[in-house]
């Protein structure tokens, strides 16, 4: 049985990507000079919010600790109420200012709970909206953006010197 080909030119980034040689997101970390380039929303002395490179909604985002750690348990108390804190200001941010209708708030743990960068702990916030799955989703499992991200990365930068101060 042959299978159907989806063409994703904008994958040709990830796949040829010059690898910066350390954890990805401790590379954020270390250089706020970049953070336009790497998309960074926010950056205060215990973390920073970063979008997701590879969504699963226009508008996903992940709150990152500056404390390297794969694991929650070894996270400093008041780094992950920090953490906390800024998901609360990100939720009202992706709903009242960005329009979502709803919010999924997650951590995927370890590489096998399904984290990408397990050495490094992040929360991911994903804005939801009523019916934004159809049938390209369920049966192709794949998903269709009609956005331009760098255009949701700018209106997201706006809207967090409001909701993340």
């Amino acid at each position: 049985m042959m299978k159907d080909i989806l063409y994703a030119p904008w994958r040709t980034e990830y796949t040829n990507k010059k690898r910066v040689g350390e954890c990805a997101f401790c590379y954020i970390s270390k250089h706020p000079d970049e953070d336009e380039s790497l998309q960074v929303l926010h950056r205060d002395e215990k973390c920073f919010v970063v979008m997701n490179k590879y969504p699963y909604t226009p508008g996903h985002f992940m709150i990152i600790p500056h404390f390297h750690t794969g694991t929650l348990d070894a996270l400093p108390q008041e780094t992950w109420l920090h953490m906390c804190l800024l998901a609360q200001k990100g939720v009202r941010l992706l709903q009242e200012g960005y329009g979502a209708h709803g919010v999924n708030i997650g951590m995927n743990l370890g590489e096998a709970g399904g984290a990408g960068i397990s050495e490094h702990i992040h929360l991911h916030l994903v804005p939801r909206w009523k019916k934004d799955t159809n049938f390209i989703t369920t049966i192709g499992e794949a998903r269709v953006y009609s956005t331009d991200f760098d255009e949701i990365y700018k209106k997201l930068l706006l809207l967090a010197k409001k909701y993340m101060k």
